[in-house]
């Protein structure tokens, strides 16, 4: 339609929180007044509407720790919006009697590995095991299932390939995987993937499944071309907007420089240009898909030939690569989360509501 930017992929956060620490992730640092609050069910419907995406992906955070998570994926479901509702699966049975299974909802349950690789990842014993339960369960009541998994540095291509096996040995419909991104506030900075290992690991990992065909995955074959490096795509933020208690997300589900008041506001007044790989220090080693996923498929519809040639071959895991960003000319980066938390603890302690509750002893 002429459009230049435009979504395929909402990022919905209702809630930061989660029942799980886990060392390569940065979206829990926060203070229990911030981690306290949820978006509404009208604040989630709202950012569908406005965004007009025909995909939502519920994230956080641990999603089922929103009391009314399920009646927010009725109403995107009833919008015939497809909703990936993203969870560590240790809610999951037990929530499991709140949804019906449905053609637009995909329990995307977080499996970084086999049992020693997730539970390390998670850095909780048990937690593979109550995942791998829950998935089964889901499945024996009909429901559509994939795994999201996030490979780090210290990943070994043999262990990844037969773990993708036992997936398709339990019945999981597709597999989301992608490198980690290096989070600031991460507590593990040790072990996130520069470009070049990120490459060579995912060839390293295809090789050993026919090339990456004999798995199912829910991502375009273009972006899995792109993580084995045959493919130079520049990021495409906007195609995965992110909602979050603060607001929209500038300029992606990864990075909190800033926040938009609407999806309007994000859309047209952001500076798209000062971000991605080669613009932007932060982003110099990221090939994440909600940056990239969004590149790859705008290239699959300009040049379908070449996407159809890529499926049919698999991922190409000899020779050489694509050209990599020059990173000569990107600017440093600038730390400024601290400020965006002060200024939501400020607007939290100046309402009445809740400086009504701390003076009647109730804190939270």
């Amino acid at each position: 339609m002429g459009t230049k930017r435009y979504p395929m992929v909402l990022m919905l956060e209702p809630l930061f929180r989660c029942n799980l620490a886990c060392a390569g992730c940065g979206k829990i640092d926060y203070p229990d007044e911030i981690l306290n609050q949820r978006l509404s069910v009208a604040d989630c419907l709202q950012a569908v509407d406005d965004s007009g995406v025909p995909v939502v992906s519920i994230a956080g955070g641990e999603p089922l720790l929103h009391k009314e998570m399920a009646e927010v994926v009725q109403g995107i479901i009833d919008r015939k919006k497809y909703v990936y509702l993203c969870t560590n699966a240790l809610l999951m049975e037990k929530k499991l009697d709140q949804y019906k299974p449905s053609p637009f909802l995909i329990w995307s349950v977080h499996l970084d590995g086999d049992q020693e690789d997730h539970d390390r990842s998670v850095c909780q014993d048990g937690v593979y095991d109550r995942a791998v339960k829950a998935i089964k369960a889901a499945k024996a009541r009909g429901f559509r299932v994939n795994i999201n998994c996030t490979l780090f540095n210290n990943a070994v291509p043999e262990r990844v390939a037969a773990f993708f096996d036992d997936v398709k040995e339990m019945g999981v419909d597709a597999i989301t995987v992608s490198p980690g991104y290096a989070y600031e506030r991460a507590p593990d900075q040790e072990h996130f993937l520069s470009r070049q290992t990120t490459k060579q690991l995912f060839r390293d990992i295809f090789k050993r499944g026919e090339n990456g065909k004999r798995w199912s995955f829910s991502q375009s074959t273009m972006f899995l071309d792109f993580l084995a490096g045959n493919q130079t795509y520049h990021c495409t933020p906007w195609g995965n907007p992110t909602r979050t208690y603060f607001g929209w997300q500038r300029p992606c589900y990864l990075l909190g420089e800033g926040y938009a008041q609407t999806y309007k506001e994000l859309m047209e007044d952001t500076d798209w240009d000062k971000y991605g790989t080669g613009n932007y220090e932060k982003c110099a080693n990221c090939m994440v898909h909600s940056g990239y996923e969004a590149s790859a498929v705008k290239d699959m519809f300009r040049n379908p030939l070449k996407a159809f040639l890529v499926s049919m071959r698999g991922i190409r895991t000899e020779g050489k690569m694509a050209p990599e960003i020059s990173l000569d000319r990107q600017r440093p980066a600038e730390f400024v989360f601290s400020s965006h938390v002060q200024k939501a603890l400020d607007k939290l302690r100046h309402t009445p509501k809740v400086a009504a509750a701390k003076g009647a002893g109730g804190g939270k």
